[in-house]
């Protein structure tokens, strides 16, 4: 049983990353072309990249997708560089930003910053195919380098960014950035160009979850070849709809965030944990490792029931 509620929610929390990417090239693509042309929807948009995300999706070897992967962290890396020339051009006070928010938007935040950091189901898949495995963990290992690189530039660039826009943040810095600025134009279409060739990166996890754990073994009359492929084609309508049916771009981070990760990145975690050391009772001098643990799953929970509440409260309003 337990195995199916983490795969449920593994599928889930990478179909709502793919809404969510979907809903970010969208809207980054109507900023920069609605100064050019008609002004139209960003459901327009997300309609033109249907096609091009079906394309991607369709390749089926995850080592085929390393070169994408890496020529976004390229692409990235550009962006992020021009996108701090802007926040520190002419960046105001620190004091001048309210410092304490409001208490009922602290389980957003919970849910966003779960969202930013717990790739829980693309790390699996990268670990399980490394050429060195070995390489993933401990204390210098690839995992613990790369979070503490990326912790950084989120703390960076979410505290820097607040400063400079302050309460109109948009669920993206990038869409902040001035519409009419031809650099900032190049950034948005930088950002959405690496985003889209990773989206099949993000689709690949629940695909390989649906198809290698439910649908291989099951499927005996059909072409197999085929009828993977008709799964990754559904796996793009459906997070396709999803989004166009409700293109709120920061309580969808949200959302996702808290439904999903608030069990698979904090409670799970803690209660394997106790399973794995409760026949040896090994929980360290005072059980300080089972306290720790009953306090992560009791956060674990809150987060869960508090912010998809809330998030699914603040999508209502805003239909």
């Amino acid at each position: 049983m337990c195995r199916f509620i983490v795969d449920g929610f593994l599928i889930v929390y990478q179909l709502g990353i793919c809404c969510v990417y979907i809903m970010f090239i969208g809207t980054s693509i109507k900023q920069v072309l609605d100064i050019y042309i008609e002004p139209m929807n960003e459901r327009y948009y997300m309609m033109m990249i249907l096609i091009p995300l079906v394309a991607i999706n369709l390749i089926r070897n995850l080592k085929l997708l390393a070169p994408f992967s890496q020529a976004a962290n390229i692409i990235t890396f550009v962006g992020l560089g021009i996108v701090l020339w802007y926040i520190f051009t002419d960046l105001p006070p620190i004091n001048s930003r309210p410092l304490i928010g409001e208490p009922r938007k602290y389980t957003l935040f919970v849910g966003t910053t779960l969202f930013a950091l717990e790739a829980v189901g693309v790390v699996l898949a990268l670990e399980n195919n490394m050429k060195t495995p070995a390489s993933f963990g401990g204390a210098t290992g690839v995992l613990n380098v790369g979070m503490t690189i990326i912790t950084i530039m989120y703390v960076g660039m979410g505290f820097f960014g607040y400063v400079k826009y302050g309460e109109n943040s948009a669920g993206s810095v990038t869409l902040n950035l001035p519409n009419k600025d031809v650099l900032s134009q190049a950034v948005k279409l930088i950002f959405a160009f690496a985003i889209f060739i990773t989206y099949a990166l993000q689709a690949y996890v629940p695909v390989d979850i649906i198809w290698n754990t439910y649908m291989k073994k099951r499927i005996q009359n059909w072409d197999k070849t085929t009828m993977e492929y008709l799964l990754r084609i559904s796996v793009v309508l459906v997070t396709f709809l999803l989004a166009v049916a409700i293109p709120l771009l920061e309580l969808f981070i949200s959302l996702f965030g808290a439904l999903c990760l608030s069990v698979l990145g904090i409670g799970f975690p803690a209660l394997i944990e106790i399973c794995v050391l409760w026949p040896e009772r090994n929980f360290g001098r005072f059980n300080y490792v089972l306290i720790k643990d009953i306090i992560l799953i009791i956060i674990g929970i809150l987060a869960l029931v508090l912010g998809t509440y809330i998030s699914l409260q603040d999508i209502a309003r805003k239909l």
